[in-house]
């Protein structure tokens, strides 16, 4: 019979485990709110530019619009703390 080593989990190695699961989450859901609001950004805020430069006016909307996907960020960040705690 080939022993190849195996151990016996234990409570502490579950619970590790499952903590690093937790915080791999926890980074997942921070990390690609924020891939996707960097994404969104890319396009609203050179439109956003190209608009301010042809008319001053719609500075204030301009900027609103860019920082509406920030908020998806903001979102990513609440539920990862949920995730850890």
């Amino acid at each position: 019979m080939v022993d190849f080593g195996v151990a016996e989990l234990t409570i502490e190695m579950v619970a590790e485990s499952q903590m690093g699961l937790k915080a791999l989450g926890a980074g997942l859901a921070v990390g690609l709110t924020g891939i996707g609001a960097g994404v969104a950004e890319m396009g609203i805020g050179s439109a956003a530019v190209g608009a301010t430069a042809e008319n001053k006016d719609i500075f204030g909307l301009a900027l609103l619009l860019t920082v509406i996907p920030e908020t998806i960020v903001i979102f990513g960040l609440v539920v990862s703390l949920l995730i850890l705690f």
